[in-house]
């Protein structure tokens, strides 16, 4: 955020100083990004906030009722005891007519309309930043959808225009219809555009200093509450396309195989990069191997945790959790659903590689669930 999260910070600790009372601003996805203490009453909602750095669910709906989003002016909300909600004044950060956060205040029920306009030109401030923050990272998004396009030259002019040092990975994460994280509140040298299209699919495109990436993209996929994938470390940002590509072929992994969610790295997909690479098409001609298993998900989930156990009997019964006499069953009647030989190199090989496309695709039970 640059020098703006300390704007923010003292324009905030001077609101509250001069109305004697706690201060908290969140932005439009209720995500803190500072907050003033004064000797007063704290309530579980605003200290969850600062401990969590969000507030939960039902307060944001809770807050929401009272239409802040779209008023011109602040808005009381009353106290409400099962929330855990002291009395306070909600007043939203708008700025040309568009609401881009919110600055609350605990209300002892001085909080009149004189206090609150003696603070107006504050509050004004503060609202103009969140609105240049908000401009600013439009902009890089714009570049980083250069940085990422399959085109050399697009590539090229957005090089020359950010002046990013390497190495670099790219960050995907999907996004979620009811959240806007604040991702201009990550940290500087983070380039981020909170919606590239990538086969009609909105994501979130990060690129960041290498160093930096897993730590930030656990961070951001915990703002969303989805899945994220992780690109390798390119030397060269020049190459960051390709790790832009790595990273959405992690995500897609992510979001069918729970052992690699809800982040995913591309160095720890093994098998899941070469089927990755594959076409839908060609993923469901693979598939299609063993569809004789399709409708029986015991038996492609008792299929699969032998197969990943190289064919040990023991382990993959005790794995699984059923006598080795139940196993050899299974096994037997998959040999016939799909007409291979399970104790052939190449048809073991073959049924392993369709149960792990048919996971792509389908979602079909794997044996690390």
């Amino acid at each position: 955020m640059y020098n703006n999260g300390r704007v923010l910070q003292e324009t905030v600790d001077e609101i509250a100083a001069r109305l004697g009372a706690s201060a908290t601003l969140e932005d439009r996805s209720f995500q803190l990004l500072a907050y003033a203490a004064q000797s007063g009453d704290i309530d579980e909602v605003r200290q969850e906030s600062i401990l969590r750095r969000r507030a939960t669910e039902e307060v944001r709906a809770y807050f929401e009722g009272y239409g802040i989003a779209t008023a011109p002016g602040p808005v009381r909300i009353p106290e409400d005891a099962e929330l855990g909600v002291l009395a306070r004044v909600c007043v939203p950060l708008r700025h040309h007519g568009v609401t881009y956060g919110y600055l609350w205040l605990l209300d002892d029920g001085t909080l009149g309309g004189d206090a609150l306009a003696s603070v107006s030109d504050l509050v004004a401030r503060v609202a103009a930043v969140l609105a240049q923050e908000t401009r600013r990272r439009q902009d890089l998004g714009r570049n980083l959808r250069e940085l990422f396009s399959s085109d050399a030259d697009e590539r090229s002019w957005a090089l020359a225009r950010l002046n990013v040092p390497g190495p670099v990975t790219a960050i995907a994460v999907r996004s979620s219809l009811d959240r806007v994280a604040a991702l201009w509140t990550l940290p500087r040298g983070v380039l981020a555009d909170p919606g590239l299209l990538v086969q009609g699919e909105s994501l979130v495109a990060l690129l960041a200093p290498a160093g930096q990436a897993w730590e930030l993209a656990r961070r951001v996929q915990g703002m969303y509450g989805t899945a994220a994938g992780v690109g390798d470390a390119r030397a060269d940002p020049a190459q960051a396309w390709r790790s832009w590509r790595e990273a959405v072929q992690a995500l897609n992994v992510a979001g069918k195989v729970p052992a690699l969610a809800p982040v995913a790295a591309w160095s720890d997909l093994g098998v899941y990069r070469t089927l990755a690479r594959l076409s839908p098409a060609e993923l469901r001609e693979l598939a299609e191997e063993t569809a004789g298993l399709a409708d029986d998900r015991e038996l492609a989930r008792t299929v699969e945790g032998y197969l990943d156990r190289a064919g040990h009997v023991q382990a993959a019964a005790a794995a699984l959790g059923v006598h080795r006499q139940t196993l050899y069953y299974r096994l037997g009647k998959a040999e016939r659903l799909t007409g291979r030989d399970l104790a052939d190199g190449e048809d073991r090989l073959l049924v392993h590689l369709s149960l792990k496309a048919a996971r792509l695709l389908w979602g079909v039970p794997t044996s690390q669930e």
